[in-house]
C-alpha cells in the first residue's frame, strides 16, 4: 500500500514522511519495505515480535478506556534511530541488515481472536514503530472495528496524511511521541525531522482521533526550560484536552551513559505544562499513583496505582462534582 511506481524499476514510498524513493531490490529506510522489480514488498507482515495483554494505561493512554485491557502487537523495525530508544532489541532491527527477521506468524484474524479470548477491549499496535507494518495494522485492524474492538497506534507520529487518511476508518486513538522540540535533535539523533511529526497530532486532531502525546526526557537532550515551554505551548495550541505523559528516562541502548531523568525535571516539565493551560498532565517511569483530576474542580476521577485503576468516578463523561466535561474515551 502508499506507493507509486516511478519507471526505470524505481518506486517511491509515501506511508511515512521519509518518502523514500526506492531502487531496484534496495530497501526504504526502515529496513522491511523492499523494491523488487519495480513491485514494494512488506517484509514485516504477519510476523509478530512481540504480543502481550496489558493494562491501557501502560500505552500510555489515561483518558481512553480506563481500566481495560489492550492485547498489543509489535513487529521488528522502525523509521527512526534513535540512540535513547528504549525498545531498542527488536525496533533497530531490520531485513536490510541480511539478518532473518525473529518473530512468530499470526494472521490479523488470529490476532483479533486472541483478543477476545483475553477480554481485551482494543488492541494496541506498539513497542516499534506501526507505520513500518502498516499494511498488517489496517488489516487487523479493520476485522478488530468488525468485532467491536477499538485500535491505537503508539507511535512517533512520523507517518503521512494518506498514511492516517487510510486508516482513520479503523483507528480510534493515539500516544504520539513528541521526542523534542528541536528540529537538529530530530535529524541528529532520531534521523528524521520535527514538522512532520507536529503535523500528524494536528491531523489526528482534525480526523478526530483521541490524541495523548509523549515526551521521554533525556537529560542534555531535551530537558531545557525553552524546550519544555515549546512543547507545552504546541501541545496547548493544537488543544489543551490532549494529556502530556512526561517520561522518565533510564539509561540503555547507546545512552547508557546517561543519569537517569531527575524527578525535580520531571516536576519542573510538569509544571510548565501545566502553565501552558494543558488540563491534564502525567508523570511516568516514576513512582507514585497518577491521578486524572477534574480540570474544573480538582476533584479526583480517576486514581491509579501504577498501572491499575482502582477508581473511576468519571460518569457519562462528566465529573460527578461539578458536571464538567472530562476529555476522553470513557
Amino acid at each position: 500500500m502508499l506507493y507509486d511506481k516511478l519507471g526505470d524499476a524505481r518506486v517511491q514510498c509515501f506511508l511515512c514522511a521519509h518518502r523514500c524513493k526506492i531502487a531496484d531490490s534496495k530497501y526504504g529506510f526502515c529496513g522491511v519495505r523492499k523494491n523488487e522489480k519495480g513491485t514494494l514488498y512488506s517484509y514485516a507482515y504477519g510476523k509478530v515480535i512481540a504480543s502481550h495483554v496489558d493494562p491501557i494505561e501502560k500505552k500510555p493512554l489515561y483518558h481512553f478506556l480506563p481500566g481495560s485491557l489492550a492485547y498489543s502487537i509489535a513487529t521488528v523495525g522502525c523509521n527512526f534511530r534513535c540512540g535513547f530508544c528504549q525498545n531498542w532489541q527488536i525496533s533497530q532491527r531490520s531485513k536490510s541488515d541480511g539478518i532473518p527477521l525473529d518473530g512468530y506468524e499470526m494472521t490479523p484474524g488470529e490476532i483479533v481472536r486472541e483478543a477476545k479470548k483475553h477480554n481485551c477491549k482494543s488492541i494496541a499496535y506498539t513497542y516499534t514503530e506501526p507505520t513500518i507494518f502498516f499494511e498488517y495494522a489496517y488489516e487487523t485492524a479493520k476485522i478488530a472495528k468488525e468485532e467491536g474492538l477499538y485500535n491505537t497506534f503508539v507511535t512517533n507520529g512520523y507517518m503521512t496524511k494518506e498514511a492516517l487518511e487510510t486508516i482513520k476508518p479503523y483507528l480510534d486513538a493515539a500516544n504520539v511521541d513528541l521526542k523534542s522540540f528541536s528540529d537538529r535533535t530530530y535529524r541528529e539523533v532520531c534521523k528524521g525531522t520535527l514538522e512532520p511529526v507536529l503535523e500528524s497530532i494536528r491531523y489526528m486532531k482534525k480526523l478526530r482521533l483521541w490524541v495523548e502525546v509523549t515526551t521521554l526526557l533525556v537529560p542534555g537532550m531535551n530537558d531545557t526550560d525553552d524546550e519544555l515551554k515549546n512543547i507545552a505551548a504546541f501541545i496547548a495550541e493544537t488543544g489543551t484536552e490532549i494529556p502530556w505523559h512526561i517520561s522518565r528516562y533510564r539509561p540503555d541502548y547507546k545512552y547508557k551513559t546517561l543519569r537517569a531523568t531527575p524527578v525535580a525535571t520531571l516536576k519542573k516539565a510538569e509544571s510548565i505544562g501545566k502553565k501552558a493551560g494543558l488540563k491534564y498532565v502525567y508523570l511516568g517511569n516514576v513512582s507514585g499513583e497518577p491521578a486524572t483530576r477534574c480540570a474544573g474542580c480538582g476533584k479526583v476521577l480517576v486514581k491509579r496505582t501504577g498501572y491499575r485503576v482502582a477508581e473511576n468516578n468519571i460518569a457519562n463523561g462528566k465529573c460527578p462534582g461539578c458536571s464538567a466535561r472530562v476529555e476522553g474515551i470513557w
